[in-house]
């Protein structure tokens, strides 16, 4: 049995430095409420969070417990912040910078991983090092070839996944037909759930830091007092969606499925589902910051659709989240989504401080519904939202009884998959 390996401080310390690069694209996304504003966000978190699952699976496998890997991860760190500096300026005079800084980033990672993989490392790495060297020549050009190498970047991103499962791997283990994806080992459960938890919490933070960002200078009255306490409650109510009912049992889905599927269960649950839920929360934030001085107001539509749309797209990505873990039940936070994009009618037609209420009305009222449904279980951490008759890593049904499995807590340890900037998150 595997000994039980946690996030370490060196690591939440790399997701802190993460996360300003979603507090830059937060930024970005508040100067530049349009779709072309919410279309590069999209490209460079998209293109950044690959990478960011590449060290998170990194870690994963290769503890920072040494001096040279602790330097080369602080490196990494130092890379991503000057990734996060040019963030504003990526499609502009900073793009170059930008992709220099990535592309250290994925220097660092492939040098970390030939520690425990050798040359077996090139397989991954000289795809993600083309993905850099695509974003950075992009830095040189404007308009449609600018976006064009951004889209070849990802391209090289997503066919890294396919590459890891088909590639043989080298040294002894090339003699049993393993592939690359194989030979890179097992994923902990416990870490892995754990470490993007943590990053998710810390981005919530961003709802919280865009309320004294908005602020500013003004008076403090008691309508900006209940404008905070009203963002305060939404992040509440979506941080009760993931971590009261969805984290432990992701733990627990995660540690049971067969080492040979736990790469698609990644990819889909924590970089595919986690994109939405992420921008999701840092568009809320951008609509918290343009809204939190002027909520008496009836707002412009780019505020009022940022609040509206960041909860949509945070209510989307965990709505499929729960679905490739077989987490139910699900339709109440399917159903949520269209009301919440209702408030922004609110928002534009009355004023800032009836859209969020009317959000926090959403919101409790599908946690509500949701408890009602379930049963009393629902918030003591256990399996009763487990669907036994879905596999995890396709999202299909299984045979299998429609009683949910007896409450066991959720399991720790892990064996085989993949993450991205390795083969997918």
């Amino acid at each position: 049995m595997e000994s039980e390996h946690r996030v370490s401080t060196l690591e939440l310390f790399f997701d802190l430095v993460f996360v300003f690069t979603i507090t830059q694209l937060t930024v970005l996304l508040a100067d530049d409420l349009t779709l072309r504003g919410a279309g590069r966000v999209l490209l460079i978190f998209t293109v950044l969070f690959w990478m960011y699952g590449g060290y998170a699976y990194l870690t994963n496998q290769v503890p920072p417990d040494r001096p040279v890997r602790r330097l080369l991860i602080m490196l990494a760190m130092g890379a991503f912040l000057v990734c996060a500096l040019a963030v504003p300026t990526a499609f502009g005079d900073g793009g170059v910078a930008f992709g220099l800084g990535y592309l250290v980033v994925v220097i660092m990672h492939s040098a970390l991983y030939t520690q425990a993989h050798g040359r077996g490392v090139l397989w991954f790495a000289l795809p993600n090092a083309l993905s850099a060297l695509s974003v950075t020549a992009a830095g040189l050009f404007d308009g449609v070839q600018a976006l064009g190498l951004w889209a070849l970047a990802l391209l090289f991103q997503f066919v890294t996944p396919v590459i890891s499962r088909r590639a043989t791997a080298s040294g002894a283990e090339a003699a049993e037909g393993k592939t690359i994806e194989e030979q890179l080992g097992g994923i902990g459960a416990a870490h892995f759930v754990e470490r993007h938890g943590l990053l998710l919490i810390i981005v919530f933070g961003e709802s919280i830091i865009a309320v004294g960002i908005g602020v500013g200078s003004l008076p403090l009255t008691f309508g900006i007092l209940v404008g905070a306490f009203l963002t305060l409650a939404v992040g509440a109510t979506l941080w009760w969606m993931y971590f009261v009912r969805d984290e432990g049992r992701a733990e627990h889905v995660f540690a049971s499925c067969p080492p040979d599927r736990r790469f698609k269960l990644a990819l889909r649950a924590y970089y595919y589902c986690f994109i939405p839920m992420l921008l999701g929360i840092a568009a809320f934030s951008a609509g918290v910051k343009k809204s939190i001085g002027h909520l008496g107001e009836q707002l412009p539509a780019g505020p009022a659709l940022a609040l509206a749309g960041g909860v949509a797209c945070y209510l989307a990505g965990d709505v499929a989240f729960r679905l490739v873990l077989g987490i139910r039940p699900v339709r109440f936070r399917a159903l949520a989504v269209v009301p919440v994009l209702a408030t922004a009618a609110a928002g534009m037609r009355i004023g800032a401080v009836w859209q969020l209420t009317a959000l926090v009305l959403v919101l409790v009222t599908a946690l509500a519904a949701e408890s009602r449904s379930a049963g009393p279980g629902l918030d003591a951490g256990v399996d009763a939202g487990v669907d036994p008759r879905v596999d995890p890593a396709g999202a299909e049904p299984v045979a299998g009884p429609t009683a949910a499995p007896a409450a066991a807590g959720p399991a720790k340890g892990g064996a085989a998959g993949s993450g991205p900037g390795v083969t997918g998150s």
